[in-house]
């Protein structure tokens, strides 16, 4: 069975050969209908790699410049596997500001300091902000931003420097920036203070940047990853890098599948490392040295008092209501990479941009830059792989126009067609099965979280009697763990709970109330027993006691 479907694949991969990459890879996500290979089909592919035919690349790492990686690869007509230790977006992808920005205060250094290389930044980043606003426009979206301004001398300079941010964007703007008056902007923000240090409000300068749920975002690259032939396999992990004996080069991986305990032994011409801040210890592996870190890499990293309490003592002049710690629903931290040039003092100084360096033999690192970025940090590295590997790719990289999984089809008022055509079937407390409507609520967060395949979702929820709300207060249904187990690579209670959607993030209590039933719906979909379900109730409880819930909290 396993070399039927390594033959089936072997042959898919030459007919790849002869097609262009945006076509094969839309034409594979419309007639496969965006349904995945299973988990159990990529283990085989991964644990079917020999010495005699291995991966073109294998990416270590599957946040979004491993999942781009993988996915530029796959749509050049490579073959490509990609193993993360975690989840998919389980690190700092999952832990970013959401924003897609082209860095406005990187602008102001470019101005202040002649600095044409932040400049290049800037329009580069603008360009990639708006590709991935294009090929993902329903996981993302136009996020206006408001500038008090406390003096004329402010409104001013900001005005004139987000004219300036309008001037870079060009054809691409997003929206024209704009000064509103006191009168206007406290009828739009009424909790805008209107005094501030002693100083009175002379108006707000507004500007728009995107946003986007880096999370979703991350898994949706590496579901189109799969799509387009990729191998994808999360909670799987690096254990050590295999060299070939006589050329000392890096030939693979030695893997372990963090599910089952199994090791495997996969082989590829090029490693591609895009661990992130754990790059370093790959880099180990293969005794390539190491950089330096301003803090303790850890997997879960929590933030501190003092973080908080700045970001609080931060809004408060600007805001005529007290913000308390004991507001807040969830705080997170996230370890962010960068390529640190040893002369500059702080990581305020550091270019984001990215560098791309062959540490030995057979190993390509990727480090710095940020998730605006994220898909022309994936074409550089494979651009460094094909010629350091003297790979054969059949064209080009094809991913600037590639729309990911659940663009297809998706329009603004996808919601709409979603509340019209489907209800959901939700079983009461006394046992009774009722069917009642999905409301706007519900039918906008389908559609923005799975684009196009919200009609998936809502069919789980209208004939499987999965449509009660997981938790009071939020939209998440029962239907989305179904769903997103069978189609998204959601193997834990924590993926579900962190990555698939954002409730941790959003409120971690909510979280933990609706974890019971999560756990319920992975175990029938997964075919769990009593000690396996305990295992992920303690797990998820893990997690959830990194986001802090109140500054009081120990």
């Amino acid at each position: 069975m396993v070399a039927a479907k390594l033959a089936l694949y072997e042959d898919n991969y030459v007919l790849a050969r002869d097609r262009s990459g945006v076509e094969l890879v839309k034409e594979r996500i419309v007639s496969s209908s965006g349904i995945v290979p299973s988990r159990d089909e990529q283990v085989s592919k991964i644990c079917g790699s020999r010495n005699d035919r291995p991966f073109d690349v294998l990416v270590i790492g599957g946040g979004a410049t491993g999942a781009g990686a993988a996915l530029d690869a796959a749509s050049r007509g490579l073959r490509v596997a990609l193993v993360e230790r975690d989840d998919f977006s389980s690190g700092t992808s999952s832990r970013s500001t959401k924003l897609l920005h082209g860095g406005v205060r990187y602008l102001e250094k470019a101005v202040f300091n002649l600095d044409y290389g932040q400049l290049k930044l800037v329009f580069h980043a603008l360009d990639e902000r708006n590709r991935i606003i294009q090929n993902a426009p329903h996981i993302c979206r136009v996020l206006p931003t408001m500038t008090p301004c406390f003096s004329w001398f402010e409104v001013v300079y900001y005005w004139a420097g987000l004219k300036a941010y309008d001037l870079v964007a060009g054809s691409g703007i997003l929206q024209l920036s704009k000064y509103y008056s006191v009168r206007k902007a406290t009828d739009m923000f009424p909790t805008l203070a209107k005094e501030c240090d002693g100083r009175k409000l002379r108006g707000v300068v507004v500007y728009c940047d995107g946003q986007m749920d880096d999370s979703r975002l991350n898994i949706g690259l590496a579901c189109t990853a799969a799509l387009a032939g990729a191998v994808v396999l999360n909670h799987a992990e690096v254990v050590s890098l295999q060299k070939d004996a006589e050329s000392g080069g890096v030939v693979g991986a030695r893997v372990r599948d963090n599910l089952t305990g199994k090791e495997f032994d996969v082989h590829a011409k090029v490693l591609v490392n895009a661990a992130g801040p754990f790059c370093d210890s790959v880099r180990k592996m293969a005794d390539a040295g190491t950089t330096d870190s301003n803090t303790t890499i850890t997997p879960l990293p929590q933030p501190h008092d003092d973080e908080i309490e700045f970001i609080l003592s931060a809004i408060s002049g600007y805001l005529n209501v007290e913000v308390r710690g004991s507001d807040i629903l969830s705080s997170w931290s996230g370890i962010r990479p960068l390529a640190i040039d040893p002369s500059v003092k702080d990581t305020a100084s550091i270019s984001r941009d990215h560098i791309v360096h062959v540490d030995c033999p057979g190993l390509v690192t990727i480090s710095g830059g940020k998730w605006t970025t994220y898909r022309s940090m994936a074409e550089d590295v494979i651009d460094a792989a094909v010629k350091h590997g003297k790979l054969s790719p059949s064209h080009g990289s094809s991913t600037a126009n590639l729309p990911i999984t659940g663009a297809y089809g998706w329009e603004p008022s996808l919601f709409v067609k979603l509340a019209q055509s489907y209800a959901r079937k939700k079983t009461t407390k006394d046992g009774r099965v009722e069917t009642v409507a999905i409301d706007a609520t519900m039918a906008k967060h389908l559609s923005t979280a799975y684009g196009s395949m919200a009609y998936k979702v809502a069919s789980i929820a209208q004939e499987e009697n999965l449509g009660n709300r997981l938790v009071r207060g939020h939209p998440y249904l029962e239907a989305e763990v179904a769903y997103c187990a069978r189609n998204e690579y959601c193997e834990t209670a924590v993926d579900f709970i962190g990555r698939r959607t954002r409730l941790a993030f959003l409120d971690a209590k909510a979280a933990a109330l609706a974890l019971p039933r999560v756990i319920q719906i992975l175990a029938a979909e997964r075919g769990w027993g009593a000690e396996r379900c305990e295992q992920e109730n303690q797990n998820a409880k893990a997690y959830l006691s990194t986001f802090r819930t109140s500054i009081a909290d120990n």
